[in-house]
């Protein structure tokens, strides 16, 4: 989605030829591991994940905060994450940092998604298909598919950002992803990381200042013009995930959810070297 807008605001992006490569939440880190990809979207788990297996991933800029919700249809009786318990529920793959943060925002509520749901894991158009058919009974959603569910009549129950927000007093938007790479790629090509961080701050800062270009540009990320409902909700719930900052907050934000990981055992610990960083 981040890099559907960047395409689509070419002025803004320095001139940067971009080879871009295609794939799920999750997919796109493997092939940054595999050294197939030089950057890919990482978050702090998955960043602090990798450093604790060897690979020594680092954030290098940011992309968007946490905008996936709880999802369930109009008609159904579930008002709170709880009234799902034994439920099934389609969220995407274990290797996302959608999922981690959705686990970690539970698990914060006392509640488990691996023990308490029945959950399916899989891409954000298959996850949609299954509920659709009823075949689940809520869906964990990401943008813009979850604007596109609310627009055909479904309820949001909760949403991972207030979840975080409320049992942590942490005012902060819940950083997602940014631009992740190998430390030693970033050290040995930091003017062109810096043209990669500066563009997608430029992308997200003028997105924030001006949210009916997430309506603009719909069709970029992958809504119809038939959509319309799903459209008109695009400059309230779209616009607000794209970071437009990168500094102290984000990096306090990012500390604070591998403290919070660790208590609640998702990490073993903390990496020992930092997940983020300026270029």
């Amino acid at each position: 989605m981040a890099s559907a807008l960047f395409k689509a605001l070419p002025d803004l992006t320095q001139g940067l030829d971009i080879d871009w490569v295609g794939g799920d939440p999750g997919q796109v880190q493997t092939l940054l591991l595999s050294g197939a990809v030089q950057s890919s979207a990482y978050g702090a788990l998955g960043a602090a994940e990798a450093q604790l297996k060897g690979n020594d991933i680092v954030i290098f800029g940011p992309k968007i905060s946490n905008h996936g919700a709880w999802l369930v249809r109009g008609d159904s009786p579930f008002q709170h994450p709880r009234d799902l318990k034994g439920k099934r529920i389609a969220t995407l793959p274990q290797t996302s940092d959608t999922y981690r943060q959705a686990r970690m925002a539970a698990a914060l509520h006392g509640l488990d998604l691996r023990k308490d749901f029945e959950v399916i894991h899989g891409a954000p158009i298959a996850n949609l298909a299954l509920f659709n058919r009823g075949d689940v009974d809520a869906i964990i959603a990401i943008e813009p598919t979850a604007s596109r569910i609310i627009g055909n009549g479904a309820r949001e129950i909760a949403n991972v950002a207030a979840q975080w927000k409320e049992a942590t007093g942490d005012s902060a938007p819940l950083f997602l992803v940014g631009n992740g790479g190998r430390r030693d790629w970033i050290e040995a090509n930091k003017p062109t990381a810096k043209r990669v961080a500066d563009a997608f701050l430029a992308v997200n800062s003028v997105i924030r200042k001006d949210p009916d270009l997430a309506a603009k540009y719909h069709k970029a990320i992958g809504i119809p013009d038939t959509e319309t409902t799903a459209i008109k909700l695009l400059p309230e719930r779209l616009a607000r995930i794209f970071v437009p900052t990168w500094g102290d907050a984000e990096f306090a934000n990012i500390d604070r959810q591998l403290t919070e990981a660790v208590k609640l055992g998702l990490l073993t610990r903390k990496p020992d070297r930092p997940i983020y960083t300026r270029v």
